[in-house]
């Protein structure tokens, strides 16, 4: 039988079908590399012969360093932070939480290598990215940090790693920042590298939970990406949460910060419209948190600080106005927070208004930089704004942070000219307000109150020191 010639419509059809199965047999040669490039990483991560590098030799990188090195895991530590690279060369640690013995031995073992060679990206099997995600000045998202690093990796990239995005941001940024910054490379992602996100949780000075016993999220872009990812944290970890997609772990990482951004401004709304009625705040929540359930304790300060919940809630808003969604809560409560220093000034102007003296040209001591109790961290502060405040209103102030003896290097606030000053009794005496920031466990309140002229106190720090209310301001 004679075959007809087809016609044009057929042909396109034809053409169709066709173009389908190349696309469809194309798929299953990359998922087919994509397992085969998978297995191969598997078995290095299972028998810890996997180089695991992490980006961002800061508060999050460093005990990521300590955790994978502990578990048997060669290390490459790095950092564009030359000066950073060469005091941990020396074994020398740069954040409390990780000690100094900790460096110098995994370097003296040869389990550590740090560098701010980015070739050496090249010689890891897994890279776990920790770097900064600031807001801009006009309060949106700041991923260059992101990006760059992306670029760096990039540039080293070779078939079969894994790399992770710890640094929290905005759902969608390991998806639309890092994997399009990545496949620049050639490569592609599922097929010839895996690309997921973990968030940090980090929590400084918290003793009751290692990195080890903190779950970890993760979030892969596809299938291989999860799984890998969850086996290297598998074998540091002790609890492994996987979901769905990068897009759910970041997003659960924003709710968890804008959980504790929301309670924290609920408490300081309820502390100014309590002392307006000369109800004590601290009282009343610790008589509501002896309801065994349905609540939660948060404490009201003088602002939010650390790197994570000043800023991260932002992020979602920022994303969520791109969806035609204003998220009025997290915009209301970041108000809140935000305009807690302010809050602190006013009360300590009313308090020295009151002793019939003026913040203008009164010597104020400020205890404490770092942004909570017992650590060393002064990221996003609000002891920052305080000063900044207090300095424009004319005040001379001082301050002291046994954590934090130096004034730290800021990419704000370079503009104050606050010094540090030895805790003594003659400090105490010559200071018109002493004004409690950081309430350090090292701090003597008892002695504090006795040689101080008046005490501003926003943490509730001298709140049991009945015989000194008399001096005692809270804020």
């Amino acid at each position: 039988m004679k075959r007809e010639p087809a016609t044009a419509t057929q042909t396109e059809e034809q053409d169709g079908y066709g173009s389908q199965v190349l696309e469809l047999i194309g798929t299953l040669d990359g998922h087919q590399r994509g397992q085969s490039l998978f297995d191969s990483l598997l078995e290095k991560i299972l028998t810890h012969e996997a180089r695991v590098a992490v980006m961002g030799l800061g508060y999050v990188g460093l005990p990521l360093i300590r955790l994978f090195g502990s578990k048997g895991f060669n290390v490459t530590g790095f950092d564009i932070d030359k000066e950073k690279i060469g005091i941990l060369a020396q074994g020398r640690s740069i954040i409390k939480s990780v000690p100094s013995e900790t460096i110098a031995k995994m370097l003296k073992e040869k389990i550590l290598t740090v560098t701010a060679d980015p070739k050496a990206l090249g010689q890891a099997d897994a890279i776990i990215v920790c770097v900064p995600t600031p807001l801009t000045a006009e309060g949106k998202p700041d991923v260059s940090y992101i990006r760059a690093t992306a670029r760096a990796i990039c540039a080293q990239m070779r078939k079969g790693q894994l790399v992770v995005l710890e640094s929290t941001s905005y759902p969608g940024t390991t998806r639309e920042v890092m994997k399009r910054e990545l496949e620049r490379s050639g490569l592609k992602c599922g097929e010839s590298f895996f690309l997921a996100f973990s968030p940090e949780r980090e929590d400084p000075g918290n003793k009751r939970f290692t990195n080890e016993q903190i779950p970890k999220i993760v979030g892969g872009i596809e299938e291989y990406s999860r799984r890998a990812a969850a086996a290297l944290y598998g074998e540091a970890v002790s609890r492994v949460v996987e979901v769905s997609s990068c897009e759910t772990a970041e997003a659960a990482k924003l709710l968890e910060n804008i959980y504790r951004c929301v309670n924290i401004a609920l408490v300081n709304e309820l502390k100014m419209c309590f002392d307006r009625m000369g109800i004590d705040v601290w009282e009343v929540i610790d008589a509501a948190a002896s309801k065994p359930f349905g609540f939660q304790a948060f404490y009201p300060g003088p602002g939010l600080g650390g790197h994570c919940i000043p800023i991260d809630p932002f992020y979602l808003s920022w994303r969520a106005r791109e969806f035609q969604f204003n998220t009025r809560f997290i915009d209301l409560a970041g108000e809140i927070n935000i305009q807690m220093p302010f809050y602190v000034i006013a009360k300590t102007e009313e308090a020295l208004r009151q002793r019939g003296k003026r913040l203008e040209g009164a010597q104020v001591l400020l205890l404490g930089l770092a942004y909570k109790r017992d650590i060393e961290d002064p990221r996003e502060s609000p002891a920052f704004k305080i000063i900044e405040l207090l300095e424009q209103k004319g005040a001379k102030v001082t301050y002291n942070d046994p954590n934090v003896p130096k004034f730290p290097k800021m990419r704000h606030y370079r503009h104050l000219k606050i010094k540090p000053v030895p805790l003594t009794e003659r400090a105490l005496s010559a200071a018109d307000v002493t004004l409690i920031v950081t309430d350090h466990s090292v701090f003597d309140y008892e002695w504090i109150a006795e040689h101080s002229n008046l005490i501003v106190d926003t943490r509730n720090a001298c709140g049991r020191l009945k015989d000194w209310q008399q001096k005692i301001v809270r804020a």
